[in-house]
């Protein structure tokens, strides 16, 4: 990856620390304001530095007023020119430090005509881009509902002069980033926990979000999306195994909906009786998936009883359901999988409780960890950040992974914690605003390592799944140790609108998921998997929805089409992205989307192209960005195997693909000649 190297920001980084008053980040101690952390001010206890997974990182403990530790995580990795920081605070005395509020990192970017691009959240934005001119007006963004990528999004793309800067702030709670250009510079400034205004107790500890800076030289967006999806596979993405594989492209299905029972909601369906058939048929039908998917509703409630419909009011026990699971029949359903080459991946929601009174006689919850009493709030949140709560919390979970052999752990949260956050800081009293998100997000990052340790001890994976109804926690700290097998529930719909989040969303998080079927709402039991929303839906998660025993007419031969192409496409699903046709909005299926993932080494990809359910043209013409003109390539038609030879220089100009009619994908190979 030489073509990442940055000199200038290894000098910048190293400069910063070697003169860490200079170091982008302020906090208010007081009410007094501090920039950097010159010696006049603080005191430098130690500093070490280490190298692991290309990286170097250093930590440097500062020593402040009445007994304040500040300790700074900082990264430099050289392949890519990117840094990365966080600032953690420990009231290391033996009375309670002072006010802290203002926490947040200003970075600085002088060059011209500043150009921010990124996209919206998930939930009503549904991923939707923008490219805001900063010579127009400033931009602000601020994420207060505490699933940090609902509404807005915390990457950005910062173009400026004749290069520009990704940017991401990891932390799975609230959050906020301001853009301004004075005429020349332009400023950056990004904060987590906001509104933070808090003293610490003694022994206290807390930390900001993980920031990130990556420049890049070439001011072209492919070029910056490529680069920051290079960073993002090689250097954040966890890791599969306790041997340290790494994540390739997976399947997975969930049984549910393939029980012939009554409910509504397909995902609180299987019982100890309806796995096996479906399974059978599966492997029968030789369209085996990588994971088997078993959702919400395996619990008992808080009362220990089974709980025949209702999986989103009875959480917190994590009990199996005897009634649904007798004896041992959950491990021998999971045994079977496994004996015939599957894995498990089990559904759980810790940070929201239900009946905790319940809870505290029959499981041994303390009811006081419980963060409720805003009128209105649907849920009550678990404080985890309570550390007997998250050692609670952290065996229960455990539990049922170790005694079952559960290899992925997925995990949902299903309501807005900030108001009850906000209502514990409440609680504790005067100048405690922002402890409560703070010991919860920590806790929470320290719950799921603790997890993954767990899995990893047996031999299941390294990562965990990550959801918040969706899109609801994609930000970059969770994604070191999670993948998002839906990036949104919303994406179970419309063809359209999988298309439009897979052309945003796949800029910025190479490795997510999506169903594969099209249907009018998200818990429809029926629903269109013809050929074409199969193409939309090769991700590198790749969440199979389909019926096996249940359907009479279930077309098999479209379902093996479908997993059989994805396996042929899915080696290229992790390189380099082209998105070559404008976006669209979910509503708009008048024309044309394609794309590519091409592998720049190899000189060979894949392209996708879809003639959308409205578009009256019948030809696309695309130019292909990547193509080298000193190459010869070919391009194979996948249904017609027809090959068509073409210079690099004529790809770069542009071709045309024709359509014979609307709601047409194609599958065209791309190889060198």
């Amino acid at each position: 990856m030489d073509r990442y190297k940055n000199p200038k920001a290894e000098k910048s980084y190293r400069s910063m620390l070697g003169d860490l008053a200079s170091f982008p980040f302020s906090f208010c101690y007081d009410g007094k304001t501090y920039h950097g952390f010159s010696p006049e001010n603080f005191t430098e206890i130690s500093r070490s530095i280490s190298a692991e997974d290309g990286k170097e990182k250093t930590v440097a403990v500062l020593a402040f007023h009445g007994g304040l530790e500040i300790t700074l995580e900082t990264a430099f990795y050289p392949a890519y020119g990117a840094s990365e920081w966080i600032v953690w605070f420990e009231n290391a005395g033996k009375t309670d430090s002072g006010v802290l509020s203002e926490l947040k990192s200003t970075l600085l970017f002088e060059g011209n005509s500043p150009v921010l691009k990124g996209i919206m959240g998930d939930l009503v934005n549904r991923y939707q881009p923008y490219a805001h001119d900063l010579e127009v007006m400033p931009v602000h963004f601020a994420s207060n509902s505490g699933r940090a990528t609902h509404i807005d999004f915390p990457y950005f793309n910062l173009e400026y002069g004749d290069g520009g800067v990704m940017l991401a702030i990891g932390w799975a709670g609230t959050w906020t980033a301001d853009f301004d250009f004075n005429g020349t510079v332009t400023e950056y400034t990004a904060r987590s926990a906001n509104e933070i205004n808090t003293y610490l107790k003694p022994s206290e500890k807390i930390r900001t979000a993980l920031f990130v800076m990556a420049p890049y030289t070439v001011r072209n967006e492919n070029f910056a999306v490529n680069y920051w999806r290079n960073w993002f596979v090689e250097c954040n993405m966890p890791k599969f195994s306790a041997a340290g594989d790494e994540i390739k492209p997976f399947s997975t299905c969930s049984l549910a909906s393939d029980t012939g029972l009554p409910n509504s909601d397909g995902s609180i369906s299987e019982r100890s009786t309806t796995w096996r058939p479906s399974l059978e048929k599966m492997f029968a039908e030789n369209a085996k998936v990588d994971f088997r998917w078993v959702d919400a509703g395996w619990y008992t409630d808080a009362e220990g009883q089974t709980v025949p419909e209702d999986w989103w009011g009875t959480v917190g026990s994590w009990e199996l359901d005897p009634v649904k699971w007798p004896g041992k029949t959950f491990r021998e359903s999971v045994d079977f999988t496994k004996a015939h080459g599957m894995r498990t991946l089990l559904w759980f929601e810790p940070e929201r409780v239900t009946n905790p009174e319940a809870l505290e006689k029959n499981f041994g919850y303390d009811a006081g960890w419980a963060a409720r009493g805003v009128p209105g709030n649907k849920g009550i949140v678990n404080n985890i950040g309570i550390p007997a709560c998250l050692k609670w919390t952290t065996e229960r979970v455990c539990k049922v992974l170790r005694e079952n052999g559960i290899d992925m752990y997925r995990e949902d949260n299903n309501s807005n914690p900030n108001a009850c956050w906000r209502f514990q800081d409440e609680c504790e009293g005067e100048n405690r605003r922002g402890i409560t998100e703070c010991k919860v997000v920590n806790a929470h990052y320290q719950l799921w390592d603790d997890i993954i340790t767990c899995t990893l001890s047996y031999g299941g994976c390294g990562f965990v799944d990550s959801c918040a109804s969706g899109g609801g926690r994609n930000d970059l700290e969770s994604l070191r140790r999670a993948v998002p097998l839906l990036r949104s529930d919303a994406d179970r719909t419309s063809t359209a609108l999988r298309l439009s989040m897979t052309t945003a969303f796949g800029k910025w998080v190479p490795f997510c998921g999506a169903n594969t079927k099209e249907k009018k709402g998200q818990l429809d039991q029926k629903g269109t998997s013809d050929v074409y929303t199969w193409r939309a839906s090769y991700l590198p998660a790749l969440n199979v929805d389909s019926q096996f025993v249940q359907d009479p007419d279930q077309d098999f031969d479209t379902l093996r089409f479908g997993l059989n192409e994805w396996k042929k496409i899915n080696p290229y699903l992790l390189k380099n992205f082209y998105v070559l046709t404008p976006w669209h909005s979910q509503e708009d299926k008048s024309g044309f989307t394609a794309f590519c993932y091409y592998d720049n080494e190899a000189a060979e990809g894949v392209l996708q192209l879809f003639r959308m359910e409205d578009c009256p043209e019948s030809t696309l013409f695309v130019k292909l960005p990547f193509a080298e003109e000193s190459l010869n390539y070919q391009l194979t038609d996948e249904d017609t195997r027809e090959v068509t030879a073409y210079s690099g220089k004529q790809l770069k100009e542009g071709v045309s693909f024709g359509f014979d009619k609307p709601r047409t994908a194609r599958i065209v190979w791309i190889g060198k000649k």
